[in-house]
């Protein structure tokens, strides 16, 4: 059997609680870490019933703006300027919609932009269908969700 002495025991003790006594200042600053600051906090995920609607027509917005330039029709830019007056009226301050929309923009531009690099009579006949769509779209959103 082992025989141990209590006297060695006292010191063990003590340095062993002196440790814990120091330590648990420092193992409790992990507890109380600040509240995230306001940059850090996710904003809120706005979402309105005709944003499909919306995206279909930044798509459209996008390839229209593409093809009325490839073919150099006159007011070519004003597709571009009418995707901002949207990203104005329609997002505000919600950082999440306007790329979302602006992600529409371009991708609806891009996908002209690899399959047409001439004016063609089916690059007309795309601009003039998607035209068509567009305007479909904007009735059909500002009729049934308002102004």
């Amino acid at each position: 059997m082992l025989s141990v002495s209590t006297t060695c025991m006292i010191p063990v003790r003590r340095v062993f609680l002196s440790l814990l006594v120091l330590a648990g200042p420092t193992m409790a600053q992990g507890k109380n870490t600040p509240p995230p600051q306001e940059e850090q906090i996710a904003p809120p995920i706005v979402s309105v019933p005709y944003d499909d609607k919306l995206v279909r027509f930044a798509e459209v917005l996008g390839s229209v703006h593409y093809l009325r330039t490839l073919c150099k029709a006159p007011g070519g830019d004003e597709w571009r300027n009418g995707m901002q007056q949207l990203l104005d009226s329609e997002t505000g301050n919600e950082q999440l919609r306007k790329e979302k929309l602006t992600a529409a923009f371009n991708r609806g531009y891009r996908a002209f932009a690899s399959v047409y690099t001439d004016c063609t009579p089916a690059a007309i006949v795309a601009e003039e269908r998607y035209r068509n769509e567009g305007a479909t779209l904007a009735t059909e959103i500002t009729s049934r969700f308002g102004n």
